[in-house]
């Protein structure tokens, strides 16, 4: 593989990962064990892999519950949603919005996410760069979200999710 190519990956604010990553000519290839295919490694999709590691590894999230670009409608136009964690039940529990590094996670960032949110009203939202996360625990019934300075383990999420 072409090192010069490699170099081009940024280091992010995520224990670094292993991945198995091709190069076709001058594009890279970067296989999703959720979707069990290589996908072309855009610098979002660096950052998409990395946190869903990051999901399964340190929050301990069953990769059986993660769903990646699952289609949506917002407004009458098909959007997708980067990463959406379900409880056992199928219900939405977690969505994040994944940006790549160099895109500054501002408010308007934060409010794209919740846009998509209020389709699927899941509890927690998470937008991240791979450098920088921002956690929100949404209160849908209230219509307010409190900024929370990390993600709970999964197994926590779930024992809290009746107050949502």
């Amino acid at each position: 593989m072409n090192k010069n190519l490699m170099t081009k990956l940024p280091a992010l604010n995520l224990k670094p990962q292993a991945f198995k990553i091709t190069q076709e000519g001058d594009k890279l290839y970067i296989f999703d064990e959720i979707r069990k295919k290589h996908l072309l490694l855009s610098p979002e999709e660096w950052v998409r892999q990395h946190f869903i590691r990051f999901l399964i590894q340190e929050k301990n999230i069953p990769s059986t519950l993660i769903q990646i670009e699952g289609g949506l409608k917002l407004n009458q136009l098909q959007k997708r949603s980067d990463i959406l964690i379900l409880d056992t039940y199928g219900n939405p529990l977690i969505l994040v919005e994944c940006k790549a590094p160099k895109i500054k996670i501002t408010q308007s960032t934060f409010d794209q996410a919740a846009r998509y949110n209020s389709i699927y009203k899941a509890p927690i939202l998470i937008v991240t760069n791979g450098l920088q996360h921002i956690y929100a625990e949404i209160q849908h019934n209230l219509g307010q979200y409190k900024y929370l300075p990390d993600l709970p383990l999964y197994s926590e999420i779930l024992a809290n999710k009746k107050k949502y």
